[in-house]
């Protein structure tokens, strides 16, 4: 069996599903993720899911950073030596308003791309993996992905987007050895299928879902089948080209038979 790590840019992961949940809110639920479990939906027949490695840092905010240590305490807890995360830095910076001049501070994360970096080409030089999943958007790792595939050719490596983000530079670059990126956007289906459970309890220590990840409500919306339903009744009482209008003599004929769809 080919032996795949996972290589994640978590502040690229985490920052793609909130880019998604703003166009369909149910991603939010998304973030409480078992991530082994996602990254095995695609592990390819005669592989095996060695290990997933999460590059992030501490966020500065601390409701924020409490969330981001629930999630990776969670996977720790399901997952044991399958997942590990792995830190780099968030540092303040001053930074100038091109509007009114004035300075405010802001943060920057560092380190987690050089970290990315490191950790692949590290197991890839000790022959410590046979094939590669690479998680991230950021062109930065246009390089090691060159050296990669340069000094170890016989290595698999698949790109893979996160929801909502992508790089032309990296699109460019894959498309030389033939490998498109996958778009996890599209994978909607995969995600669902790995939430952790909203309590996860092992060893002692219990970990619930923060109360802000869970699903939203989302009022719910005829499916086709009753769309078409309604269509053919339309059709039926006014012909294609009517309208509908309270004026028309057909009008309460079908409201009452739209309203016995079940």
């Amino acid at each position: 069996m080919l032996r795949v790590n996972v290589y994640i840019d978590g502040f690229n992961f985490y920052h793609g599903l909130r880019k998604a949940r703003k166009e369909a809110p149910e991603f939010q639920q998304f973030y409480w993720l078992d991530i082994v479990k996602f990254f095995d939906h695609f592990i390819l027949p005669g592989q095996i899911l060695q290990k997933v490695y999460y590059f992030t840092a501490p966020d500065h905010d601390t409701d924020r950073r409490l969330r981001q240590h629930a999630l990776i305490r969670a996977n720790n807890l399901v997952n044991g030596s399958r997942f590990e995360e792995i830190y780099g830095v968030y540092y303040k910076k001053n930074v100038r308003c091109r509007l009114c001049k004035g300075d405010y501070e802001t943060h920057e994360e560092k380190c987690t791309d050089v970290n990315v970096s490191a950790y692949m080409m590290r197991d890839c030089a000790q022959n410590n993996v046979d094939a590669v999943m690479l998680v991230t958007a950021d062109s930065d790792l246009s390089t090691p992905i060159m050296l990669t595939k340069r000094d170890h050719p016989n290595i698999q490596l698949r790109l893979f987007y996160p929801p909502k983000l992508s790089s032309k530079a990296l699109t460019r670059l894959m498309k030389q050895y033939r490998k498109d990126p996958i778009h996890l956007i599209n994978h909607k289906q995969k995600f669902a299928n790995s939430l952790l459970p909203d309590v996860v309890s092992a060893n002692g220590v219990t970990l619930s879902i923060p109360q802000k990840w869970k699903a939203p409500y989302i009022p719910p919306t005829p499916s086709n089948e009753v769309a078409i339903t309604v269509m053919d009744i339309y059709t039926k009482h006014f012909g294609t080209a009517q309208n509908i209008n309270s004026t028309h003599p057909n009008f309460s004929a079908f409201i009452s038979e739209i309203t016995q769809i079940p």
